[in-house]
């Protein structure tokens, strides 16, 4: 699944377009707002994953799609774009599937809140241990570009404050980290001290310091050295 970048569940919709982006292969194309894309290259695609997975294998490639406009179906060509894409909206899930909008008054909101705040931090801590765990899986770490992507290209207020929130908790959880140059560091050397009633050596707290900041700037550079190699590997 971290290889392939499937997803392990999601729910299955028709691929029904919502609106087209000027200039872009779908519009040039012929597509218009509630068309369905029903084939490309005449293989059947029922579902918006499977036109999205068919486009995946023909970056840069014409296609011809069957397109369903009310009760006729037209054959249209395109050329699928670098990233995959056709250049048009997808219809909002709820238009397949009954959506359920929970609202929290202001004293409820924080109960909520914390609970949201601990599922992320759990769901956080289960993602760090399969770095360790599962292959390659330290190949998916991402820098500044990664982090960069999530955000939408367009305002977003909710997906913008969520993924914010989100880093801080990533920070919250690796500054307590027992690694030199860290509050988790300090701790541990505060427990050191509690534990044997002796402070800690300076020497050995001075070189400490140096191997906590070479690991930092050491993950900092893979991570975002990650993101160059996807980049180049596109």
């Amino acid at each position: 699944m971290i290889k392939h970048k499937y997803s392990l569940v999601e729910p299955r919709y028709p691929c029904e377009v919502d609106s087209v982006i000027s200039g872009m292969p779908a519009a040039k194309a012929g597509i218009l707002k509630g068309d369905k894309i029903i084939a490309v290259n005449n293989s059947f695609t029922p579902y918006f994953q499977d036109v999205t997975k068919t486009l995946r294998n023909n970056k840069n490639l014409p296609v011809q799609l069957s397109v369903l406009r009310k009760s006729d179906t037209l054959k249209l060509q395109a050329t699928v774009s670098e990233n995959a894409t056709l250049g048009f909206y997808q219809k909002n899930l709820s238009n397949y599937f009954k959506m359920e909008t929970h609202n929290y008054g202001f004293f409820a909101s924080f109960p909520a809140g914390m609970h949201k705040a601990y599922e992320t931090f759990d769901g956080y801590i289960k993602q760090f241990k399969v770095i360790f765990t599962v292959k390659d899986a330290h190949k998916e770490i991402g820098g500044f570009m990664a982090m960069g992507k999530y955000y939408s290209p367009f305002w977003d207020w909710q997906r913008f404050w969520s993924f914010t929130a989100f880093l801080s908790i990533v920070l919250a959880i690796m500054n307590i980290l027992p690694i030199p140059a860290l509050d988790g560091g300090h701790v541990m050397f505060l427990l050191y001290e509690v534990i044997t009633g002796r402070k800690p050596n300076e020497k050995v707290m001075e070189y400490a310091q140096y191997v906590g900041m070479i690991l930092l700037l050491a993950l900092l550079l893979y991570a975002n050295g990650n993101d160059v190699v996807r980049l180049f590997n596109k």
